[in-house]
């Protein structure tokens, strides 16, 4: 491996938002703490950075966001009344969550957008190339997205996003790469990013989704870059300005991802992630899928 390109470590979670979209149920719950099936969705994220190596975990929360540290706390009350009852394997999944990473905490304040919250990891991140995991987005397992990238980053140095084709009238809702060939299929690089462009105005239909590997640089330009779209600090703004310049910190580039992913933001696409994620459990999937398929033609009959 090459010197200048140090392995990652670190992956950084922002975990800080109202979740708005999930109310009432986010008034006292934070959304990350919302179950897919019957695990929190902020549990999923974070085993996906361990499964790609990153086992030194630093969430960005705010106020209300407290059952997030408890969650992946020691709960010994509940452990000792489990091993009383000789119940080991919810023991087991009890101390999962406890024993899966180095976990850290710092809260981001007021709500400036992704690039401030991501600008708040900079005393725990240091000069380390590291990874941003947005708790919204969940990667399949089975589609190992973040060791892909951790893989090109630590090849080619720079930064990296994921990028995944979209309809073109679903653009404006997201970040928007501009990008050109390089040797591999799945990779690509970066020469312009916008966020949440008009479609007339979008550069291509890849869309940036809730994945990155950052080189340090990113924090000295997040310092100097003001409020954009929304009246927020971007981390597109400031991922643009290192497409435009790599001597600031190396090039950027985009690897496609074509798998599996769940917006757990969107409630359409929660509630059809828990349906996906159920019917493929051993130990759920076989009753719910016979139960799936009587409601579904029941509902086509009814039509």
């Amino acid at each position: 491996m090459n010197e200048s390109h140090p392995r990652i470590s670190k992956a950084v979670i922002p975990a800080a938002g109202l979740g708005t979209r999930f109310l009432p149920a986010t008034k006292a719950t934070p959304k990350e703490m919302l179950p897919v099936v019957d695990k929190p969705a902020i549990q999923y994220v974070v085993e996906e950075a361990v499964g790609a190596g990153l086992s030194d975990v630093l969430m960005i929360t705010g106020r209300n966001k407290r059952p997030l540290e408890d969650h992946f706390d020691r709960n010994y009350e509940l452990e000792e009344a489990l091993i009383k009852k000789g119940d080991q394997e919810r023991l087991a999944k009890v101390q999962e969550s406890s024993d899966l990473a180095t976990m850290h905490y710092v809260r981001q304040g007021d709500p400036r957008g992704l690039g401030h919250a991501v600008l708040c990891a900079a005393p725990h991140v240091g000069d380390e190339p590291f990874a941003v995991l947005l708790g919204d987005d969940l990667i399949d397992p089975r589609d190992p997205l973040l060791a892909r990238m951790v893989e090109v980053r630590e090849r080619e140095g720079g930064s990296v996003v994921a990028l995944m084709e979209v309809d073109p009238s679903q653009i404006h809702l997201y970040g928007c790469a501009a990008v050109g060939p390089t040797g591999d299929a799945d990779v690509v690089k970066v020469s312009n990013l916008v966020e949440k462009p008009d479609r007339a105005e979008a550069p291509s239909n890849y869309a940036i989704i809730g994945r990155y590997v950052l080189d340090p640089a990113v924090f000295g330009i997040l310092r100097e870059t003001g409020p954009g779209r929304g009246g927020e600090i971007q981390l597109t703004d400031a991922l643009q300005k290192l497409a435009a310049d790599e001597s600031v910190g190396g090039p950027v580039h985009g690897v496609v991802f074509k798998g599996r992913r769940y917006d757990t933001g969107d409630r359409g696409d929660y509630l059809r992630a828990i349906v996906r994620l159920a019917c493929e459990r051993e130990d759920l999937g076989p009753d719910f899928r016979n139960w799936l398929r009587g409601y579904v033609t029941e509902e086509m009959q009814g039509l």
